[in-house]
């Protein structure tokens, strides 16, 4: 007999059966392309590395990526193993040359990687493009180690193609609840009354803790490994795109950046070479047309973890 989920167990699982008509929405591409327009807002199945040659040049604002990290884990049984430093900078940079033709002069690039991976990711990437900033984001989860320090945290390499980029502060500032609030002649100062509590609105660091990692009772959780939180990828296309602007995620896995940017009111592509990730993306995809919200991301400011009552009941 299937296991029975919990009543508040949101995560999305849909078989391959059942997810039929979410994996009929996706399109497999047989020839270069040149225009986006019969791949936009589209999930393309297929291997990254073939679909990128047949896309058409200079057509990408942005670029958000999640490859596999340099050891051994199972993509619902494609296993990605553990390489050599050595092989694992040639794989890097093969992605990297792969989709680099893809990008406008003025777009942007970010790369997630752990700590380990990070120092081939940031050396290639600075062979390829301009790098600006290593962002580090801390995790909730994470393993114990018997005789190490246990990984708390994860890079995300942000570059652009040159010194021409978008990059909109205002759209990315956190919230942040002010404790011993100081006034200049009974006025707030640098701060605000708000029906939440007193709060000031500061300039993002490239240091990330208000961060929530998906989990059985949110929405956008799924049964993908390697999920990236929406808020997480929200931050990056926020302060690197503008509305309207094309997003491509070559390693789509579940579909959050394609989720995203469609919440966002970005056009998209997500590239997926698993079909059962493909229907949990379309799946998610579906769901953003009923709810476009983003979980820690309200009146357009991205508060601290936890700082909402909805947050703190993970909804």
């Amino acid at each position: 007999m299937a296991n029975q989920k919990a009543g508040r167990n949101k995560t999305i699982d849909t078989s391959l059966n059942e997810g039929a008509p979410y994996l009929a929405r996706c399109i497999r591409m047989d020839g270069p392309l040149e225009n986006l327009d019969g791949v936009l807002d589209k999930t393309i199945l297929g291997d990254t590395f073939e679909v990128c040659p047949l896309l058409p040049s200079g057509s990408v604002d942005l670029i958000v990526a999640d490859p596999p990290y340099n050891k051994r884990k199972s993509f619902n049984g494609r296993v990605f193993a553990r390489k050599k430093a050595s092989d694992y900078e040639i794989y890097t940079r093969r992605w990297l040359s792969a989709v680099k033709p893809l990008l406008k002069d003025n777009g942007s690039l970010y790369v997630c990687c752990d700590w380990e991976s990070s120092l081939i990711v940031g050396s290639v990437m600075n062979e390829l493009f301009c790098v600006r900033n290593r962002i580090t984001w801390q995790r909730e989860k994470g393993r114990g180690a018997q005789a190490n320090w246990k990984n708390g945290m994860e890079d995300i390499w942000f570059a652009t193609n040159g010194d021409d980029y978008t990059f909109h502060l205002d759209a990315v500032k956190l919230r942040k609840k002010v404790n011993a609030p100081y006034r200049v002649d009974g006025k707030p100062k640098d701060w605000e009354m708000t029906r939440d509590g007193n709060y000031r609105d500061t300039c993002p660091s490239n240091f990330w803790d208000d961060i929530t990692v998906p989990f059985w009772s949110m929405a956008e959780n799924t049964a993908h490994p390697t999920q990236k939180p929406e808020k997480l990828v929200a931050k990056m296309i926020l302060a690197s795109s503008s509305e309207g602007d094309v997003v491509l995620d070559p390693f789509l896995g579940s579909g959050t950046t394609s989720v995203v940017a469609k919440k966002l009111l970005r056009r998209f592509m997500g590239i997926e070479i698993d079909p059962q990730y493909c229907v949990w993306a379309e799946r998610r995809l579906a769901m953003a047309d009923e709810n476009s919200e983003i979980q820690g991301y309200r009146d357009g400011v991205f508060w601290e973890r936890n700082s909402l009552p909805e947050q703190k009941a993970g909804r």
